[in-house]
């Protein structure tokens, strides 16, 4: 089984910045003390420099990790926030790598 990525996009609604750069800290915090999806899922979230456009990256070793992350609670909480803090739909798209570089980029310790 192959490493699967996810771009989740939206455009967030006027005045939701604060609560929504909350959520998403709450939901990533959630993903990193889970025992069992620590190393298996990654997740990160981007925007549009100056702009309402999200973007984010999910990232799981396999089928198992997304069936995990799915049943959480928080999983749930979290989907249904985005929804209500979306302008209209959340396009969930899966992401197929075509090329990539051999090392990843990290940050400096």
């Amino acid at each position: 089984m192959r490493v699967k990525h996810f771009l989740i996009s939206y455009r967030l609604k006027d005045g939701m910045e604060q609560q929504r750069h909350q959520d998403i800290a709450t939901f990533i915090a959630a993903i990193d003390g889970d025992p069992e999806l620590r190393g298996r899922v990654s997740y990160s979230c981007m925007r549009k420099r100056g702009g309402n456009e999200y973007y984010h990256i999910a990232t799981v070793a396999d089928d198992a990790a997304r069936e995990a992350l799915q049943s959480r609670d928080f999983f749930a909480r979290y989907t249904a926030s985005t929804d209500e803090a979306a302008i209209g739909e959340v396009d969930v798209s899966p992401l197929e790598i075509v090329a990539e570089t051999s090392v990843k980029v990290t940050a400096p310790v």
